[in-house]
């Protein structure tokens, strides 16, 4: 239905001449559904998702690029305007991209055009990407198809229709990802940047407090459970229950929350620093320095959080009465094991950031690649539900080769609240581990660490669209 319906209001749009005036008053006018002689961001939206135009952030770009005395909507001449420097716009575009001049984009076109900003694309890939704008089945598109395409959608220079084409998303589970947002010198210069990283957090403070429970029966096992003194799922919920009520199994969900705000920001900030040291001036970052940016900027901002860590781990293990709060047990820790009790951990944990990320990424990459190149007939994006998919899977990868730098990390952390005075390096703990519990105690409390991974996943994706509508920066 919504196939037809776009069609009949874009199929003008294949021989619109630059100085048309009716083709541009019959799109207004059905787009202006209450008459007013004005299209508002929300008649906007409901006319590009009858169209099938389904793009994050379109409907309130346009409107705000367009609205010349804003008043929060467009008026016929703010319309016209709007869409004649856009087409100019996206007219440049085509011509970049059309190295051979013969009018028509291909594949190999596309692929040159994006190696030389550093980023490479399989064939099948760039023709997925050609099959999403291609209307007459050439496998090229020609200016006609390219302008019907991003005519309703405001990106209009090569790095936004990369950025549309690469579609991101983000999701928090509760682990440190090596790799923070990335924005766009447009973005920067608004707010959308802020408000991204808003709702990002919020996202992770939500998902992060639903699973609480089952993040708080990991660390216990991880810290408690052996050969000798097994801790099952239902055991250890009930031990945990029984010693501090109900409430006790959010235990270090707040400095957990607290945290996500200074490692979102401290990692935004370095890697935006890290990537001008890394590249050349004037010239794109190439992605492998991307990588390295993003990696650097995880260990900064890790550095920088790390006594929260400890604070959490201490805080959800402790007893019933044993510190009145995050402040009590960070001046007990520092005056009866000074400062360096706040970095215990912190090697493993650095170390546990270079396996989960680079797997994480290589897995979810593969993992999308693969679906694309199967299943995926006439577009270059995945959809929500298999990114979703993917990245679940891909985390899981990640953790399976990470988890035992994290056990130690957390046993290392807790040491002293279990009452010993001897300090244990990373690799005699490791030794002391495997000797005692065998290969499969470096796993202790992987079960609900992996329970919690769909659900964290789920909330934080929805959390985190309902934030980003609430606060104006989507569809």
């Amino acid at each position: 239905m919504y196939q037809t319906l776009r069609t009949s209001l874009l199929s003008s749009a294949r021989c619109w001449d630059a100085n048309s005036q009716q083709s541009y008053q019959t799109l207004f006018d059905r787009l202006d559904t209450n008459n007013d002689g004005k299209v508002d961001v929300a008649e906007l939206r409901a006319g590009l998702k009858a169209m099938g135009i389904f793009r994050h952030g379109a409907a309130q770009k346009i409107v705000s690029s367009g609205d010349q005395n804003k008043d929060g909507c467009l008026d016929f001449n703010e319309f016209t305007k709007y869409l004649k420097e856009h087409e100019m716009k996206l007219w440049l575009t085509f011509k970049s991209l059309d190295r051979n001049n013969d009018g028509r984009i291909d594949a190999s076109e596309i692929q040159q055009s994006l190696a030389e900003l550093g980023i490479h694309l399989s064939k099948e890939h760039a023709q997925k990407i050609l099959q999403s704008m291609d209307i007459d089945g050439t496998m090229m598109v020609d200016w006609n198809e390219w302008r019907e395409h991003f005519l309703l959608y405001p990106a209009h220079n090569l790095e936004e229709i990369i950025r549309y084409w690469k579609h991101s998303s983000v999701l928090d589970i509760g682990d440190s990802l090596a790799i923070p947002d990335e924005f766009t010198e447009e973005e920067k210069s608004s707010d959308v940047w802020w408000k991204q990283l808003v709702a990002g957090a919020s996202a992770g403070a939500v998902s992060r407090t639903g699973t609480a429970p089952l993040d708080r029966l990991k660390v216990f096992m991880q810290v408690h459970s052996s050969k000798t003194n097994r801790i099952g799922l239902i055991g250890g919920f009930r031990q945990m229950i029984v010693e501090g009520g109900l409430t006790s199994l959010w235990r270090g969900n707040g400095i957990n929350v607290l945290k996500i705000a200074p490692e979102t920001a401290i990692k935004f900030m370095a890697y935006e620093q890290y990537k001008k040291l890394l590249s050349s001036e004037g010239k794109k970052i190439e992605t492998h320095k991307r990588f390295m940016a993003g990696s650097m900027a995880g260990a900064t901002a890790q550095t920088a959080i790390y006594p929260m860590e400890v604070l959490k781990t201490r805080l959800t293990l402790r007893k019933t009465g044993q510190y009145a709060g995050m402040f009590d047990c960070a001046k007990k820790i520092l005056k009866k094991e000074g400062v360096i009790a706040f970095y215990k951990g912190y090697i493993p944990n650095l170390l546990g950031i270079i396996p989960y990320a680079g797997i994480d990424l290589a897995v979810y990459e593969t993992l999308k690649n693969a679906w694309l190149s199967y299943y995926a007939k006439d577009t270059a994006n995945p959809g929500v539900l298999v990114l979703l998919g993917c990245g679940t899977i891909s985390s899981t990868c990640g953790q399976l080769a990470s988890y035992p730098l994290a056990l130690v990390r957390t046993r290392m952390q807790a040491q002293a609240s279990l009452g010993s005075s001897e300090q244990v390096s990373m690799s005699s703990l490791l030794k002391k581990i495997v000797a005692k519990d065998g290969f499969f105690g470096l796993y202790r409390g992987i079960l609900p660490n992996f329970m919690k991974v769909i659900p964290a996943v789920s909330i934080s994706y929805v959390v985190y669209e309902y934030m980003k509508t609430g606060l104006g920066i989507s569809h």
